[in-house]
């Protein structure tokens, strides 16, 4: 949401320098109407046409900002939004059946152009969309490896926690080896660490 806000000023930022508006000056500045709009890609039941924010986020508190998103689904046969819209269900087809891989990005843009699906932004820009696409992948990749190390790191420190209170209770190592499944080498290097 703070993106979204932060792109609207930028965006008027740039048209007061074109239309070379003084914002420091008393005169009232002339802006156009804003439009917030996002495309929605996936399947739903239902399809409202706008979405308020503060009704959305906020329990409609009048207090707080409001912007009214217009959810635009489909587009006109053929039209830019159409075909982007093909393109993400074109993606998430490829994904299914290759993964995250190279594999997948290739095959989408394959079929794309085969397709007339953005064909020609992928004919112009096809090595920068698969690096950048590519990377993407990279992210969350390195995300995903982070949030499953993170688990593991406390799932061993809880091992750890009952490894401990076991042998303080007087449970033997190899007891405590069996109960948290693992080596009795592991255990006594648990309890030399809770020891050290």
């Amino acid at each position: 949401m703070w993106c979204a806000a932060l792109y609207l000023a930028q965006t008027y930022q740039e048209y007061f320098t074109d239309t070379k508006q003084n914002i420091y000056g008393s005169r009232k500045l002339k802006l156009p109407k804003p439009e917030v709009c996002v495309i929605y890609t996936g399947s739903r039941k239902t399809r409202p046409e706008y979405l308020s924010l503060s009704k959305e986020f906020f329990d409609g508190d009048a207090s707080v900002l409001d912007v009214k998103v217009r959810i635009i689904y489909d587009g006109q046969d053929g039209d830019i939004i159409n075909q982007y819209v093909n393109f993400t269900k074109i993606y998430n087809d490829q994904v299914r059946q290759y993964g995250r891989t190279r594999e997948a990005v290739m095959e989408t843009i394959r079929i794309c152009k085969d397709q007339n699906v953005l064909a020609e932004f992928f004919s112009e820009r096809e090595k920068e969309i698969v690096d950048i696409m590519m990377t993407l992948f990279n992210e969350e990749y390195i995300l995903k490896t982070y949030v499953e190390s993170e688990k593991q790191e406390t799932a061993e420190k809880t091992k750890i926690g009952t490894a401990q209170r076991l042998y303080e209770m007087g449970i033997s190592v190899q007891d405590i080896a069996k109960a948290c499944q693992v080596t009795v080498e592991t255990v006594e290097q648990w309890l030399s660490l809770v020891k050290a």
